[in-house]
């Protein structure tokens, strides 16, 4: 459990944007854990299983609490086979470098104001590795609209740190 705490707790948190639902999450992930002990003491593959049933887990909790997901969501425009990481400049010394783990908590949070439909999508292409047809699955919903919603949380999350890494005008 010691090993994989951290991961399970930051993979339920950033699916589910709430510390108290992903602390749930984690504990019965554990339990889970616990009822298949045998299968998984020693076994090289456990942090994947853990990884997996979170994932799981989380995705089943945000379709049975929170409200069903909109087909169209607000926000407007673009194609949704583009795909564009949030770029940040490359560091000209070593303090600009150890700036980047900064920069990561600030897309992690930054990552957890957006609307779940756009969050969840986002989280299990680009953290998780899953692939378009993989997460319509999962969640039930068409390719098309996976692809709509990834596009549209890239520009969300774009716009929110473009306004948080902006330098202060003085």
């Amino acid at each position: 459990m010691r090993d994989h705490q951290n991961m399970v707790f930051s993979t339920a948190m950033r699916l589910l944007a709430n510390q108290t639902e992903a602390e749930d999450i984690a504990q019965e992930v554990f339990l889970k854990a616990f009822e298949h002990f045998d299968q998984l003491d020693n076994n090289p593959r456990a942090g994947g299983w853990l990884r997996v049933v979170t994932t799981n887990l989380s995705l089943n909790h945000l379709a049975r609490y929170r409200s069903r997901w909109s087909f169209f969501s607000e926000l407007s425009g673009g194609s949704p086979d583009e795909a564009q990481e949030p770029e940040f400049p490359a560091g000209q010394t070593l303090h600009e470098e150890l700036d980047q783990a900064e920069r990561r908590a600030l897309v992690e949070q930054a990552l957890q104001k957006l609307p779940a439909a756009q969050r969840v999508p986002l989280v299990l292409y680009h953290l998780e590795g899953l692939a378009y047809d993989e997460i319509a699955s999962k969640l039930g919903v068409s390719l098309g609209k996976v692809k709509t919603d990834i596009f549209r949380g890239r520009q969300a999350l774009r716009k929110k740190l473009r306004l948080t890494l902006q330098p202060e005008s003085v």
